[in-house]
């Protein structure tokens, strides 16, 4: 079986889709895969790590406030779907697959063109625009929350919860504390600015990080080219601009993480039994996430808007209350699953098997 994953321009709408191309490995060997993804987005480095083939297109993102590179936007789609119609047609895969971002639209409108199936995986709360615009043209849909089915046509969709990688389900929290020189026995906050960084919680974290090192260690990914201003380590304060294989040792060894509400990384929290401060980016889909997992009792919601001290005061809160971050983390076990990534497997070789 031939596969094309394409997603890109952060890591939410690719983390998923790396933990089903180990399912599909296992399930269909000898298969091939490709990803389609942006040309200077982080996606390269994660996904060649992984030893899948990656080629970039020209990707047309449409922003949500006023700039002229709006103007562009619709030519550099109408490039990607060129470039994705001759990769495709000298490619020849079976199935196409998308969990989101702006880079795969014009990949699963050039396969619903040449006949090739798509499937599309619908991670957050409420579809994205580029999951709307690509959804029609595929073939079936997988879908985290029951609520979300009903965001799509009954007939394509399941609902399989997100796939989780192994390499973050089987961390080591020793190998975490040798490799980055934590303390034993001091508590571990894990503080997660994403893939592509997020500017605002970074400088929030920095602002609380003296008074939570009082009381715990922090372990800042800040992400590549976000870090100006933060120190590299000072006392129990260490921070790296990007993980690769250390992502699941540092989530081992985490007893709290504070991150952004990409639906990507809740869900691994989830899988974890994690607890955690979401801190979702305002005006956008992911406060739905955030107040979601807050709801349900797996992690505390928390506006960037307050203040470095007001994250100070939270985590220190919660670190000081043991019972409540060990319900915390029953809450995000029954949330997340493990079996996520064999389902979306399935529903592809499904496909697949329906095209030859």
């Amino acid at each position: 079986m031939r596969v094309i994953f394409s997603g890109g321009g952060t890591l939410g709408s690719v983390t998923p889709l790396l933990a089903v191309s180990e399912a599909l490995s296992e399930k269909e060997p000898g298969s091939e895969f490709l990803w389609v993804g942006t040309a200077d987005g982080p996606e390269r480095e994660t996904v060649e790590r992984y030893s899948l083939g990656f080629r970039a297109i020209a990707s047309g993102r449409l922003r949500r406030f006023w700039t002229w590179s709006n103007l562009l936007t619709p030519f550099l789609v109408l490039k990607g779907l060129f470039d994705a119609l001759s990769l495709l047609r000298k490619w020849k895969p079976d199935v196409v697959v998308s969990a989101g971002g702006f880079v795969a639209v014009p990949v699963v409108w050039a396969a619903w063109l040449l006949r090739i199936p798509a499937h599309i995986h619908q991670m957050d709360w409420r579809p994205g625009l580029a999951n709307r615009l690509a959804a029609p043209f595929s073939r079936s849909v997988s879908v985290v929350f029951e609520k979300s089915a009903s965001d799509f046509p009954r007939k394509k969709v399941k609902v399989t919860g997100n796939p989780v990688r192994r390499e973050i389900l089987n961390g080591d929290a020793s190998v975490a504390r040798e490799r980055f020189g934590l303390e034993i026995g001091t508590p571990v906050v894990l503080v997660l600015g994403g893939g592509t960084g997020a500017l605002n919680l970074n400088l929030l974290a920095a602002d609380a990080a003296p008074e939570i090192c009082r009381r715990a260690q922090i372990l800042h990914l800040t992400g590549k080219g976000k870090h100006d201003g933060l120190p590299a380590v000072l006392g129990r304060y260490r921070r790296s601009d990007f993980f690769g294989e250390e992502m699941g040792h540092a989530f081992a060894a985490a007893d709290l993480v504070v991150t952004r509400a990409g639906m990507g990384t809740l869900t691994e929290l989830a899988a974890l039994g994690k607890p955690a401060v979401a801190v979702p980016i305002p005006g956008s889909h992911q406060e739905e996430n955030a107040r979601f997992f807050a709801d349900n009792g797996a992690a505390m919601y928390f506006d960037e808007s307050t203040g470095g001290a007001a994250l100070a005061e939270a985590v220190d809160g919660l670190l000081a209350d043991s019972e409540r971050l060990a319900r915390m983390s029953e809450a995000a076990r029954a949330i997340g699953g493990r079996d996520a990534a064999q389902a979306v497997a399935d529903m592809i070789s499904e496909l697949a098997a329906r095209r030859t």
